[in-house]
């Protein structure tokens, strides 16, 4: 009954369309890898229905935490707890992002509004107000960030470097992220920002500065993604760079092609593939390079301090609500016929969920998996 639902929405023809579907079991879970002394790499149980990851650290305090956001809107955090980076303040819901900083941890709520808790020695946890109205958060070494809807950057905590003076015109930003001591925010022309710390050139974003979709930091350097699907590294470890805090970070392995996300760590970087799969490169004296096989299904990566984590997909999940079941069906629909509405009715979801057979696409070949998990 569900694959004739799915097929008169759809408008397909199902019969025979795959002789032998290939059915990508239910996750939602997270992997995490590298550095461990704070127990940041073990997720707590039950270790399913997270969208959303993020990391945590700084070599300052020699220590690191994690954090997942739920489907039901509420935040797990493990790892380092000396600041209370684990102490998300009550009520535990209605979180619809989040990120971690250096000692801190940011969580932004379904209204606009930021929640911050753990390390406040530069009043990074404490949001200015009036807090409303914020669509994206970062976490840096001691600073944070919101990105309000109508494309300007908040910035409090420490300011050092700059990093909280949000160069004018403070408009047109669709992102931001954090370093350590520097800022970056992504441009609705697809050029970006950076300021803050600079001694590693983290902040001259190399020519031309233009096609990036996607913007991250890490301890020293940074990293944006681009519309072709390669990936621009700036800052310390570069090519020929050989201080304490280059450790090949910014050179990006061949081939810098397919990738559809990224993220920065204190002395490593991440790169998610289209297909699935994670490429990581940089320090990795603690194991944070090594992805832990199978090294397929993953939606999303974090970075931490000397750690990794990885998101793997909830397929047939497509409202985001932590089951697969008919209220599924007009998202996956949605999907299917137009990705870009999609994008814009579910934004805390990620499309590839729908993507039920595992070939890297969302298509009609997906249909017959999608409809076997609808009917296990």
């Amino acid at each position: 009954m569900k694959k004739t639902i799915v097929s008169m929405l759809c408008g397909c023809v199902l019969a025979g369309l795959l002789g032998s579907a290939t059915l990508r079991a239910q996750d939602g879970s997270i992997v995490a890898w590298g550095r461990n002394n704070y127990g940041q790499c073990n997720v707590p149980a039950p270790n399913t229905g997270f969208v959303a990851v993020a990391g945590g650290g700084s070599a300052e305090i020699a220590q690191g935490h994690s954090l997942g956001l739920k489907a039901d809107g509420s935040i797990v955090a493990w790892g380092a707890n000396t600041y209370g980076q684990w102490n998300v303040p009550a009520p535990n819901s209605g979180f619809v992002a989040v990120a971690g900083g250096g000692g801190h941890s940011l969580g932004l709520k379904a209204d606009g509004s930021i929640v911050a808790w753990g390390r406040n020695s530069s009043g990074q946890c404490n949001v200015p107000a009036p807090n409303t109205g914020f669509v994206a958060v970062a976490g840096g070494g001691g600073h944070s960030l919101g990105l309000k809807a109508d494309g300007s950057i908040v910035a409090w905590g420490a300011n050092p470097s700059g990093q909280c003076n949000v160069p004018p015109p403070n408009t047109g930003f669709v992102a931001v992220a954090a370093g350590y001591a520097h800022s970056l925010g992504l441009k609705t022309d697809g050029s970006i920002v950076a300021w803050g710390y600079n001694y590693y050139g983290q902040c001259n974003v190399p020519a031309p500065n233009t096609g990036f979709t996607a913007v991250a930091g890490g301890g020293w350097h940074s990293l944006g993604l681009k519309a072709d699907g390669s990936i621009v590294a700036w800052g310390a470890g570069g090519p020929g760079q050989s201080g304490p805090n280059d450790h090949g970070q910014s050179i990006v392995p061949a081939p810098n092609t397919g990738f559809v996300a990224l993220a920065g760590g204190w002395w490593h970087s991440l790169g998610l593939k289209a297909d699935g799969s994670i490429v990581a490169w940089g320090d990795n004296a603690n194991g944070e390079l090594n992805v832990p096989a199978p090294n397929t299904g993953f939606v999303a990566v974090a970075a931490g301090y000397g750690h990794s984590l990885g998101l793997k997909a909830h397929y047939g999940d497509l409202n985001c609500d932590g089951a697969v079941n008919n209220f599924d069906i007009d998202p996956f629909v949605l999907a299917l016929t137009d990705p870009a509405a999609y994008k814009l009715k579910y934004p805390n979801c990620d499309i590839m969920n729908g993507d039920c057979n595992g070939d890297g696409k969302v298509d009609n070949f997906d249909i017959d998996p999608f409809v076997e998990l609808l009917t296990p």
